[in-house]
């Protein structure tokens, strides 16, 4: 019989950087895209209305409690959320893989939803947000580990990719707000929150079907538990739900206190976090390196979000009572100021993937784009001083959206980069808690959000819309000189 030469066949590296179906990217990335855009519509169509029912008053349909206070709530639910990605994760790294998490979780956020649209006054309140941090917190850690997965570390499209998927987010974003606000107005809140329960329901569907398809590396669980260890995480975890509990009734955790009491709990547990895969047998030298570049971004990301993240607490009390939101004598619906950010996300995200795309690796290094993107951002604080003091309906509507534009560049230049950031200097086996951490700058940054919130006096803005732009600017200053040692630090990732 004569001799074949071997053939060479593609590794799985090579399949997926040939795989350009979905708008140049691999066509799994469809089905992570899909379930990430309705998770978002119920989320951001919930929060949108959230905080307006919290301080409505009873004859309005809300719940009557004062704005300060709901604002604090809103920003340590947000907190919670991302929060729970260190949960999600971890339980992705140990036990189930990524994408068993990612689907378990849209079954819990959509009974938390339901429970709010369902369930009457504070219980469904109660109820309701905690199956929905919980259950968003699992999602966003692992559909961002997942979209890692169908990539090489030398395939030049990730960032493009995550900017894609960021499309996605963005989309359900601005959906979301438009159809739960025209609900909540003319119809009540809970016909809004149902709503955003059917729109879960809508990725939940899609998903189940299109799961199948995603690479096996999605469900590998890089550090498995011995089940010899199982009992002992049943215990602690029945130990922290009581202890939880049993602060509440004995009054440490109250309303009036979420933020903090969330704020102090994400640094501990970003303490705790880096700690751990710092002093980690299992990573190399270059790998702990590398999580040390990662430090700074990391900190950079809290101040970002701090300011990005007020959206849903300052600018929704902004735009209830100081903004002009008279179109041609009809008044637009408060949620849908929400909406103005995710319709600049969709026409920039595309721009921003075909600039990184085209640049290659030519393009700024992650820490110029961090630097650059909480720059912006406190420009953007700054951009309210100009409407500072002004009575109701004020504030143009065309500001705001001017405005809105200002904190879309800042977040593009940030965001779906600090996504990518975490997959490529993640270790082997922190893959999907690499990417907890960097949910967890986001979690601080929003809880804090919420009690800055707190100390927002519409009698007398110029003070507070000026220190936190100016101490936005000057953290991204400090990051642009310390560009060099960060880079150097993160061992050849750029």
């Amino acid at each position: 019989m004569r001799n074949v030469p071997p053939v060479d066949l593609p590794s799985a590296d090579d399949t997926a950087t040939r795989d350009t179906r979905f708008f140049g990217q691999p066509f799994a990335l469809a089905h992570v895209f899909g379930v990430e855009m309705w998770e978002r519509f119920s989320f951001y169509g919930m929060q949108g209305i959230l905080l307006l029912y919290l301080y409505y008053s009873a004859t309005d349909g809300g719940l009557g409690m004062d704005q300060a206070v709901a604002a604090g709530i809103v920003g340590a639910y947000g907190g919670a959320v991302y929060l729970s990605t260190v949960l999600g994760a971890w339980v992705a790294d140990r036990m189930l893989g990524a994408e068993r998490v990612l689907f378990f979780s849209t079954i819990v956020i959509m009974a938390g939803h339901i429970a709010l649209a369902a369930l009457p006054g504070f219980a469904g309140v109660i109820v309701g947000l905690i199956l929905v941090a919980v259950g968003s917190g699992g999602l966003k850690a692992t559909a961002t580990s997942v979209v890692g997965t169908l990539y090489s570390d030398t395939d030049t499209r990730r960032d493009a990719g995550f900017s894609l998927f960021y499309l996605g987010i963005n989309l359900g974003a601005f959906a979301g707000p438009l159809l739960t606000g025209l609900l909540q107005d003319s119809l009540g809140f809970h016909w809004g929150f149902g709503l955003a329960a059917l729109g879960m329901a809508l990725g939940l569907t899609q998903y189940s079907f299109g799961r199948r398809s995603l690479p096996d590396e999605a469900r590998h669980v890089p550090n498995p538990l011995p089940s010899s260890r199982y009992p002992l995480v049943a215990g602690v975890a029945a130990a922290g739900v009581v202890l939880i509990l049993v602060l509440i009734f004995t009054g440490v955790i109250r309303a009036d206190n979420l933020a903090l009491i969330v704020i102090i709990a994400v640094i501990a547990a970003a303490v705790a976090y880096f700690a751990v895969i710092l002093l980690s047998r299992r990573i190399t030298s270059e790998e702990r390196s590398r999580v040390w570049g990662f430090l700074p971004l990391f900190v950079t990301s809290v101040v970002f979000w701090s300011l990005y993240q007020q959206q849903f607490t300052v600018l929704t009390l902004y735009a209830d009572e100081r903004l002009d939101r008279n179109l041609f004598g009809w008044t637009m619906p408060v949620p849908w100021v929400q909406s103005i950010n995710p319709v600049f996300i969709i026409l920039l995200a595309g721009v921003f993937a075909a600039i990184w795309t085209k640049l290659g690796r030519r393009q700024p290094p992650t820490p110029t784009k961090f630097a650059l993107g909480v720059v912006i951002m406190g420009i953007a604080f700054l951009l309210f001083l100009p409407f500072a003091g002004g009575g109701a309906n004020s504030t143009p509507l065309l500001a705001i959206a001017g405005i809105l534009l200002t904190f879309t560049i800042a977040e593009l230049m940030l965001s779906p980069v600090g996504l990518s950031a975490a997959t490529k200097l993640a270790p082997e086996v922190f893959q999907t808690q690499m990417v907890a951490l960097f949910f967890l700058s986001v979690s601080l940054g929003t809880a804090i959000s919420g009690q800055l919130a707190t100390l927002y006096d519409p009698a007398n803005e110029v003070p507070y819309f000026a220190t936190l732009g100016v101490i936005s600017i000057v953290m991204g200053v400090l990051l642009l000189v310390c560009v060099r040692p960060v880079l150097a630090l993160m061992r050849g990732v750029r």
